[in-house]
């Protein structure tokens, strides 16, 4: 999973619209991801619990997103 990394400073600097576009990718890389890690017959115990991580990351992604879009709006 290609991540990109920006520093706090960096984010900061960043607008709202641009943010929402990370974000979003952010969302879909994860979504990705699971879906590889959901097609599998067995999963390891590292594979579980990366898939109950994963899904934390989506959902706090999903939260981002929902507030970038509301401020947006406004």
């Amino acid at each position: 999973m290609k991540q990109q990394v920006l520093s706090p400073r960096a984010f900061a600097s960043i607008d709202t619209q641009e943010k929402l576009t990370l974000a979003e990718a952010r969302h879909r890389e994860l979504d990705a991801r699971l879906q590889e890690l959901g097609r599998r017959t067995y999963m390891t115990p590292d594979e579980q619990v990366e898939v109950v991580d994963l899904k934390k990351r989506k959902l706090l992604a999903k939260d981002e997103i929902t507030s970038l879009r509301r401020n947006l709006a406004s």
